[in-house]
């Protein structure tokens, strides 16, 4: 009986947890007005802009339609920034928790860190799904506007699925890593100067912007970097391609991002329970 509670009790923690972070996420990010402008305006911009730039002159690479445009080769890299911003910017609020006490009271409270980590992760990961489902919400206006140059068939219901759990499982690896950099940190112009260096060559060298080259040092990099099996996931369920000698399967692409996403984790695990140890001494 007493075994029962425990557990019901531990649960019952857990949960509130989770609801007080997706809940604390969700409000600080919509009383931003410019945050949520910036979210949308971007990704939006870059498609349109860098999309019929480049319309011109681009040729689909080896494996993909030969009619296939810019904006639709583009499309997959715009979910993946999306996602990559989105879910790693909502974990600078770890910084401005520390400093606020937030972060404090919650490690000297009776929850586990398991649930802090994974509360953070879920309420970062869900707000990064939100912006998604508001992008393309807006994707038909643009379309009949005559933004884009667009004529790819429309996904089937089972892609829709597959792809929908695939960027779940991108927005919980992006999370996790913007985790990872924030939780060290001390302030948010650190971030920014990491985000700069580290976070935007890592989505431009994911194959989103230009396909991976077949040979040289930028082939090598562009394989060694854990977001070009997101960007490459992405675009095996959204458009006809077939695997080529530069180009991972959907499997080698999910498993790299799923081992990707748990060693974050793991390593997010880690840092909190040692930053625990040095609070309790």
């Amino acid at each position: 009986m007493q075994n029962s509670l425990q557990t019901t009790g531990s649960l019952s923690t857990f949960l509130q947890v989770q609801s007080a972070y997706i809940y604390r996420e969700f409000v600080r990010f919509f009383r931003q007005r410019s945050r949520v402008i910036g979210a949308l305006g971007q990704p939006i911009i870059f498609w349109v802009l860098f999309g019929t730039g480049l319309h011109g002159t681009f040729k689909p690479p080896t494996g993909y339609n030969a009619d296939l445009t810019y904006q639709e080769y583009f499309f997959p890299g715009v979910l993946a920034m999306i996602l990559m911003f989105t879910a790693i910017f909502s974990t600078i609020s770890l910084i401005e928790d520390r400093k606020e006490g937030f972060l404090q009271g919650i490690l000297v409270s009776p929850a586990s860190r398991l649930s802090i980590v994974l509360g953070k992760i879920i309420a970062g990961s869900l707000l990064a799904m939100s912006q998604i489902l508001l992008f393309v919400l807006a994707v038909p206006i643009m379309y009949f506007c005559g933004l884009l140059h667009f004529h790819s068939a429309f996904p089937s219901l089972v892609n829709l699925l597959l792809v929908t759990g695939f960027l779940g499982l991108l927005a919980i690896a992006m999370t996790a890593l913007g985790y990872l950099i924030a939780w060290p940190m001390e302030s948010t112009q650190g971030f920014h100067a990491v985000m700069s260096v580290v976070l935007m060559p890592m989505w431009l060298l994911s194959g989103a912007f230009f396909p991976v080259p077949a040979t040289g040092v930028l082939s090598i990099i562009m394989k060694l970097n854990p977001m070009t099996y997101g960007v490459s996931g992405i675009q095996h369920l959204l458009l006809p391609i077939s695997t080529s000698g530069t180009h991972p399967s959907l499997l080698m692409c999910t498993l790299i991002t799923l081992f990707f996403t748990a060693t974050c984790v793991c390593i997010d695990i880690h840092l909190t329970q040692q930053s625990s140890s040095r609070n309790s001494k």
